[in-house]
This record gives C-alpha cells, sequence and structure tokens, in this order.
C-alpha cells in the first residue's frame, strides 16, 4: 500500500427490529470508516534492503472481514474503494422490488420513492391493516405483504482521529467501558413513534483499536535498531499459528528469492551451468525467457559440453560450421526482420551440440527410419550422387541429370544436355557443375533446370572436379611470415581430364552473362576443336604436367592436389597457375584417389599399389606409408580426427592422419568396396549385395541397411538424410532413409567435405584478377551492343536502307558470281593450327546458300567446313526466355538469343556491293560462322 492510500473499515448495513404490533425491520447503511494513514516510508538508500517495501499484499491480507463484540461485522479495505464497492445493494420484498431510475419496468406499475415513502407513512400513522395501501403491488389487492426492508443510507462519518491510540475519542465508544459519546451514526429516517432511536453500530475492540494505533506502531517499529526489529518480529511470529505463517511465507517467499543466474557475472554462470548435464540444461532453459538468453548464447558453455561429450573435433570444423550459421541468419535477416523484443538466437555451438548428438543418437537408437524407395535412371550406372541444400542430386551413364525431393523420392528436374555419360557433379547452393565423356563442363541453375554455361576445352573425358570456395588460409611470405588470407577471392572451379591436364575456371554468378563454347545444336560440332578457351572470360588456367590420365583431385584454397596414373601425385597453386609446386614420387602404380588436410599441411594419396601415402605440403615429402590393404585404394576420405581407405580387397581401414596408426579394420564385405561416406561417429560402405553402417570408433558393425541386392553404387549422407544408389534386378533404385522426428526440424548436417556454402563472399575490389577483369569488360561490352542492338532494330525498320526479299536474293547471285581465288585472296588468313581465322574479317556464308548447296558468297570451297549456324556464346537468360525466336545480329562475343532461325534482313547487307554504303560488318554473327579447319581430328 501507498502512502497516499489509506485503509477503510466499511461497516456492514445495522439491522434493528422492534416489536409494537406490527414487526418493523429496519436496515441502515454506513458510510465507510476511514481509518488512519500509515507514515509514508522513509526511501533507503539501497532498495535491495527492503524487499518487500514496495511487495504486493496478497487478496486475503487487502481484504477481509471483523466481527465486534457487539455482533456487529465489518471488512477491512486497504486502500481506496472502488465504486463496485459503494454501489447500493438492491432492495425489495415479496410482492415489491426497488428499481433504479435508469432499469426499465417491465410494464410494472412503478411508484417514485418519496411517493412511496409519503404513502407508507400515512399508511402507518393510519395504523391500516394494508401497510402498504396506495403501492402498486405484483401480488393484488388481498395479498398478505410484509413489511418493506427500508434501506437508508447515511451520510459518511467524520473523520476519526487519535490522540492516545490507546484510548481513541468520541464519537467511537470507549473500549474500557466509558460511557458512549452522543450517538452520530446516521440511521434510517424516522417511521413513526414507535420506532426505536438508533444505535451504536459497533462497540470497538482490540481490533479497532490496533487498527486506529497501527500508524503509531510503525512509526516506533522503524526507528529501532535492526536487532530489535528482529527480535520483535520474531516474538510476534513464535506467537504466531501455522495459518498466519502461510501467509507470511507466500509472500516473503517469492520476494525474498533471488534469481541467481541474472545477478552473477556471466563467467561464474557459465561456471556453474558447466556442472549440469545437457537434458538438465535443455530443461533448465525452460524457466524462463532470461535463462534461455543465457544458457544459449553462451559459447564457452557450449563449447565445454561438446569437449566433455568428446564431440569437439579440434575447432576448425566447429569454426567453418558457426561461420556457416551466421552467414545464414545474415541472409535471413534481409528478407525477414526479426521482432525488437525477440529472444537473441541461440549460439551456433548449441545448434552445433544438437547436431551431433542427434547424429550419435538417433542414427543407434532408431530401429526403424522412415524408409522410401524409388526407381532412377533406368537400368543405367549412376555415377554421381550428392546431397545438397535438401536436393538429391544423380548423375548417371544415361547422359543426364535427375533431382529429387528427399522426403518424397519426387523428380524436381531433369538436367539435360550432355551427349555422354556425366561422371563428375559438384553443387554450390543453386549451381550446379557436371563434367562428362562429351568432354564439357556445364553450369545448370538448380532453381530452373537450365544449363547457363558451357565451357570446352578439355580434349577428353572430364574425369573429376571440384568447386573452390574462398575460405581464410594460412599463407607463408618469403620472409617467413605466416598470416591469414582469403583464397581464392570468389568460387572457382577445377577440372580434371582425361587428356593429361587440369582447368581452372570463375564460377560465373546468377547475374554474370551466359557463355556457350560451341552451338550444343550442331551434334556434327567437335567440343574440343570449336572451343577456344582464350575467348572464355571464365577460363582463367590450363595445367599441364602430367603424363597421363588425371583420375583424382582436392582443392582448398590455393592449393590444388591432382592424383594421376602416371603415378604421381601433384601440388600446384591454382592462383599462380604455371608449373607444379612439388611434383611427390612414390606409388609404383596408377593414384586413384587424393584427399588435401590443410590443417595437418598434408595431402593423402592411395594408388593401386595398395598403400596409402601422407606427404607434406612445405617440404614435398613422404610422411608416412600407409600399408595393410592387399589391392587397389580407389577411395579415401578424411575427417578431422579420421582417414578412412576404402580398396578392392573388400576392407576398410581407418587411420589416425596425425601419426599414421592405424585405428581399425573393418572386414565384414564379401567383395570390392564400391562407395563408402563418414563421419566422426560411423562409416556407411557399399559392395557386393549390401550396405552397411559401422561405429568409427570401435569398428563394429552397427546396422545393416540394404541386403540382398546386386550391388550398391553410391551412398551419401548428411544430417538426418541417407541416400544409396542401388541395382536391383537389372533396375536402379534411390533408397532414402530419414533418421529424424518430427521435432527434430533444426537438426542441421555438417557437409562431408566440411567445406559450407552459406557465406557469401564479394570479390576485392583493389585485388582483381584477370579472369574477373575480363567479365567485366564483357558485362560492359553487353550493355554497349544493348543499344546497338537498339539501334539495328531502328535501321531494320527503315525501307529505305533494306532491300526486298527479292534484291536480296539478286544481291546474293551477283556475290556467288564471284570467284573464290578473288573472296581468298581478298582476306589473308594466319594459321593458328586447329582453326583457320581471318585477320581483318570473317567469311560470311549465307544460310540459304549454304542450305542449298551452293558456294557462299566468300566462295567458299566444298572440303572447307562451314559448320551450320552455331548459337552465339553470350546469351542473357532474360533474352532467351522473353524472345526465343526472334534473329538479332551480335557481335561474336555477345548474343542475345539461343537459336537464329532464320537469317535476319541485316545478315543480307554484308553481302551488298560496295557501290551500296552501308556500315561493314566483321564480327561473328549467327549467320556469319567462322571458318574451321576440316582436317583437324578430334581428339578423344
Amino acid at each position: 500500500m501507498s502512502a497516499q492510500q489509506r485503509p477503510y473499515l466499511v461497516l456492514q448495513p445495522s439491522i434493528s427490529t422492534t416489536k409494537v404490533v406490527t414487526t418493523t425491520t429496519t436496515t441502515t447503511t454506513y458510510a465507510p470508516i476511514p481509518l488512519p494513514s500509515l507514515p509514508p516510508p522513509v526511501i533507503p538508500d539501497d532498495p535491495k534492503l527492503y524487499p518487500l517495501l514496495n511487495a504486493q499484499l496478497p487478496q486475503s491480507l487487502r481484504h477481509f472481514p471483523l466481527e465486534f463484540p457487539n455482533g456487529a461485522r465489518a471488512t477491512f479495505r486497504e486502500g481506496e474503494l472502488t465504486e463496485e464497492d459503494l454501489e447500493e445493494e438492491d432492495v425489495g420484498g415479496s410482492g415489491w422490488q426497488m428499481v433504479k431510475k435508469e432499469q426499465p419496468g417491465d410494464d410494472v406499475p412503478v411508484v417514485g420513492l418519496a411517493e412511496a415513502v409519503e404513502r407508507f407513512g400515512r399508511k402507518r400513522a393510519l395504523n391500516s391493516d394494508s401497510l402498504m395501501e396506495g403501492v402498486e403491488v405484483t401480488g393484488g389487492p388481498n395479498s398478505s405483504i410484509p413489511p418493506p426492508r427500508k434501506k437508508a443510507r447515511a451520510t459518511p462519518l467524520p473523520q476519526i482521529t487519535t490522540v492516545n491510540a490507546a484510548a481513541p475519542p468520541s464519537p467511537l465508544p470507549s473500549p474500557h467501558g466509558s460511557p458512549p459519546p452522543e450517538t452520530i451514526w446516521p440511521s434510517a429516517p424516522p417511521s413513526g413513534a414507535s420506532s426505536p432511536s438508533p444505535q451504536a453500530p459497533l462497540q470497538p475492540d482490540l481490533a479497532l483499536t490496533t487498527l486506529l494505533a497501527l500508524p503509531s506502531l510503525v512509526s516506533q517499529f522503524t526507528n529501532l535498531p535492526p536487532q530489535l526489529q528482529s527480535h520483535f518480529l520474531l516474538t510476534l511470529l513464535r506467537h504466531s499459528p501455522l495459518s498466519v505463517l502461510r501467509t507470511l511465507h507466500s509472500v516473503l517467499a517469492p520476494t525474498l528469492a533471488r534469481d541467481f543466474i541474472t545477478l552473477l557475472p556471466p563467467e561464474l554462470v557459465s561456471h556453474i551451468l558447466s556442472y549440469l548435464p545437457y537434458p538438465t540444461l535443455a530443461r533448465a532453459s525452460c524457466v524462463s525467457k532470461a535463462w534461455r538468453a543465457i544458457i544459449d548464447s553462451d559459447a564457452v558453455l557450449w563449447r565445454d559440453l561438446l569437449k566433455n561429450t568428446k564431440i569437439w573435433f579440434g575447432g576448425e570444423s566447429e569454426d567453418a560450421f558457426a561461420s556457416s550459421i551466421y552467414a545464414r541468419r545474415r541472409r535471413e535477416l534481409v528478407l525477414r526482420p526479426r521482432p525488437e523484443k525477440a529472444l537473441p538466437l541461440p549460439h551456433p555451438y548449441k545448434i552445433l551440440f544438437k547436431s551431433r548428438h542427434l547424429t550419435r543418437t538417433r542414427w543407434v537408437q532408431i530401429p526403424e527410419p522412415k524408409h522410401v524407395s524409388f526407381p532412377a535412371h533406368g537400368s543405367s550406372v549412376v555415377t554421381c550422387l550428392i546431397f545438397s541444400h535438401g536436393r538429391i542430386i544423380s548423375a548417371s551413364d544415361d547422359h543426364s541429370i535427375k533431382v529429387y525431393s528427399p522426403s518424397t523420392g519426387e523428380q524436381l528436374l531433369q538436367l539435360q544436355g550432355h551427349e555422354g555419360g556425366v561422371w563428375a557433379l559438384a553443387a554450390s547452393k543453386d549451381t550446379l557443375v557436371s563434367g562428362s565423356t562429351d568432354r564439357t563442363v556445364r553450369i545448370w541453375d538448380l532453381n530452373t533446370g537450365k544449363c547457363t554455361h558451357i565451357f570446352g576445352g578439355h580434349t577428353s573425358t572430364v574425369r573429376c572436379l571440384a568447386i573452390v570456395k574462398p575460405e581464410w588460409v594460412d599463407v607463408e611470405d618469403e620472409s617467413g611470415v605466416v598470416r591469414k588470407e582469403k583464397w581464392p577471392k570468389r568460387p572457382l572451379i577445377v577440372t580434371g581430364s582425361r587428356d593429361h591436364s587440369l582447368r581452372v575456371w570463375t564460377l560465373p554468378r546468377p547475374d554474370e552473362p551466359e557463355y556457350r563454347s560451341y552451338n550444343p545444336d550442331d551434334h556434327d560440332a567437335d567440343p574440343s576443336e570449336a572451343c577456344d578457351t582464350d575467348e572464355n572470360p571464365y577460363h582463367r588456367l590450363h595445367l599441364e604436367g602430367h603424363e597421363h590420365a588425371v583420375r583424382a583431385l582436392a582443392a582448398r584454397g590455393r592449393t590444388l592436389v591432382s592424383g594421376s596414373y602416371d603415378s604421381t601425385v601433384r601440388i600446384w597453386d591454382i592462383i599462380t597457375g604455371g608449373e607444379p609446386k612439388w611434383v611427390l614420387k612414390g606409388h609404383s602404380q596408377k593414384v586413384y584417389s587424393v584427399v588435401l588436410d590443410l590443417g595437418r599441411n598434408q595431402a593423402c594419396s592411395g594408388s593401386m599399389d595398395g598403400t596409402v601415402r601422407v606427404w607434406d605440403l612445405r617440404t614435398g615429402d613422404c610422411r608416412h606409408t600407409l600399408t595393410g590393404h592387399t589391392s587397389l585404394v580407389g577411395l579415401l576420405g578424411l575427417s578431422p580426427s579420421h582417414l578412412v581407405s576404402a580398396a578392392a580387397d573388400s576392407t576398410l581401414r581407418i587411420w589416425d592422419p596425425d601419426t599414421g596408426e592405424l585405428q581399425h579394420t573393418l572386414a565384414a564385405h564379401t567383395g570390392a568396396i564400391t562407395c563408402f561416406q563418414h563421419d566422426e561417429f560411423k562409416v556407411l560402405s557399399g559392395s557386393d549385395g549390401n550396405l552397411k553402417m559401422w561405429n568409427i570408433r570401435d569398428g563394429t558393425v552397427v546396422r545393416d541397411l540394404l541386403t540382398g541386392i546386386t550391388g550398391v553404387w553410391q551412398v551419401v549422407f548428411e544430417g538426418r538424410w541417407c541416400v544409396a544408389a542401388s541395382n536391383r534386378q537389372d533396375t536402379t533404385v534411390l533408397d532414402v532413409w530419414d533418421f529424424g522426428t518430427e521435432n527434430d526440424e533444426d537438426w542441421v548436417g555438417e557437409p562431408p567435405n566440411g567445406i559450407y556454402d552459406d557465406e557469401d563472399f564479394e570479390e576485392d575490389d583493389d585485388e582483381e584478377d584477370e579472369g574477373a577483369a575480363k567479365i567485366r569488360t564483357l558485362m560492359e561490352l553487353q550493355d554497349e551492343e544493348d543499344d546497338e542492338q537498339e539501334q539495328a532494330d531502328v535501321d531494320a525498320m527503315d525501307q529505305d536502307l533494306v532491300p526486298s526479299e527479292t534484291e536480296s536474293l539478286e544481291i546474293v547471285e551477283m556475290a556467288s558470281s564471284h570467284s573464290q581465288e578473288e573472296s581468298v585472296s581478298a582476306f589473308p588468313r594466319r594459321n593458328t593450327g586447329k582453326r583457320v581465322e581471318p585477320v581483318d574479317g570473317d567469311i560470311e556464308i549465307d544460310d540459304d546458300s549454304r542450305g542449298s548447296g551452293s558456294a557462299g558468297a566468300g566462295g567458299v570451297d566444298s572440303d572447307t567446313d562451314t559448320m551450320s549456324q552455331p548459337d552465339s556464346r553470350w546469351e542473357p537468360a532474360h533474352t532467351r526466355a522473353s524472345s526465343p525466336s526472334q534473329p538479332a545480329a551480335r557481335s561474336s562475343r555477345v548474343a542475345r538469343t539461343a537459336t537464329a532461325p532464320g537469317p535476319s534482313r541485316r545478315a543480307y547487307l554484308g553481302n551488298l556491293p560496295s557501290a551500296i554504303s552501308l556500315p561493314p560488318f566483321q564480327d561473328e554473327t549467327p549467320t556469319r560462322p567462322r571458318i574451321r579447319n576440316l582436317n583437324s581430328r578430334r581428339q578423344r
């Protein structure tokens, strides 16, 4: 109760009954008696020392009844009275009821109160038998009606003050038996000569005396020393019954409770919470919002919990996971800003702990995970299988790539375009990169299924590829100082081929121009001959040095490791290119697999000679030679704590990557290991007839996921999902297992290579390389040619400049009459070995004349490969989608349409005689391809 409020004593209505001739009952209501106000509390210097100063008392202590010796009843109320407290009670009797002025009468006769009292008084004075004669009643004229209960409201009592708390002054009667003072209690109005005089409504006792003396007691108590205050209160409590003690406890317990979690320093809180096991910690975070915010955001707490439960793997993978979560949140914050009063997001280490805890327990404890099985790729071999951003992506030797939903098995996309089997896949966000036996690298948009880029340059099968994402790596300068640098500046593609070489490309962004090295609709075109990597701004490096096919590669930061059938492993710098940094020799037979361990500055390779070698990236020396396999080591896998090798001898071996020590040999398969993947908890391996799951920490078999099948080609897993591609009765089948439950929606999986693609890296403006400059120049050219195209469309509408089709045919015939020798001599050429390239301009060939078998405008020999009309190499997606059939004249670098269905009218203008003054066209257009040398042989 605040100092401005004062308590009141609300008296119950007094009822006096007097029997004379008739029985008259009079009910008198009294105004509340205002009690003395408590003295205002002294504001302490430290409010924490007085926790009950502003405590809210329970309702039972703010409103309770009192009974006085004469039987009178009252109610103690703390604070100001409300309108409901002062509201009059309903008054009525048998056959009548007092109504309010605004209360409807319901068609019942209503008499005013003054008139009713006057009639009632007059009838009583005449001693009439019908006491309510003249007042309309509902019971009829002959009904017996008891006298009305009159309820008079008195005027408020005068203010009661106390001089001595033990003896309150009049008008209240003295509790010590002194003569009562003159009664001033208001009562009902006089009701006749026989009405008794009103009496005092109560006789004050100890309760009223205490209430009146309470302000003085409080003042005296506050002036006592603390020890005496404690003694006084304890004495009172000793004499208090259990019910009183319980009431006091209900007030004291929540007030004196202290939330130490929110009051202690964060370091102490983290230390205290570190003693709690994970289930208890999870329950503690549900106590309050404050506790949840403290527990969820404590990085040290969750880091220690990861270490104590032995699921902390050195820090590198944990930091990569945290960076990925932060990058994801930045993107989500741009799309959906968080409310101001929202709880803080949990630290990534908490999400990581939950993810690893679920991975360790769910995969073992769930006996029957949800399982979906569906056919895919007919009966063809699945050559590649990846799981990326909730998509299953599979590639096959049937030339196709398919995208499925893991939850339903529904086919979402089918990517068609490769003219050979697809043997290499890599994905980054919504971009997919594929390599094929058709010697091309294709870039796909996974949202639309469209092939946006075709990169040519390799002269044989693209056997392996990888996407190299920017990351902070240690770089040692010439003086030996090691510092952190971000490499590469933007994502790159590295491809290895059977043509003995590797190539480095820039991964195109969605907003950059599309590029096609050749016309994919021209099935007679040879990609190895039609593609000029010098013209491709996305091409960066061509790494040559291997003497046989490149079978495997791995790349991170600036470092590229390649393994070849020439039995060597080579270390490259993918930024500077040139000669390899190291040529690692030691294997006696072909190298089939490599992995890169930047954290330990080493690379590992597996060979047909049955050994695994660990190489030092700084010195090029062989650190360890891991022996034990008796046949080809075709597969290698690396996690923070384990190196796993799989061989054709039907075994898998788990090694310590630091020491090279053999930890476990997994021997339960009966055939060569065809596929496997592992993390820090388990190994999934496929062989002839079954797919097994192993405990990587003890080397035991946990379960068989597939049995009784022909063979397992690929297996991948991430988080709650596991996907396997197998063959059953000459049918290719994809199996999908979901080890999560309905409450595991926030289970975030870790990618198998530990590389995330959630973080967005912007290219540094001050460190622009040649490839970035080419792409930027190309985009500027595209903007300029947009203006040129607009002007060309205006010129094409001018009928005075463009001849009719009849005139065009005549011009073509005139141009065809020129001799071949004159045409060839007019355009001197430069032989580049693989293609014939005019110096000053390309020979123009008319589509109609080429299609009819006649010589073109330049009089080209019949043995010269003129090629069919190619797609232009630059093709913005928005133009293709909007106008795929509109022909357009473009330069040799930028085009806006996917195909040119026919020669544009402007294409004829290049063949006009010199007498017609028109702008010359020397660039390549969709109707003017360059001349290729037919004698160039296809390289396989």
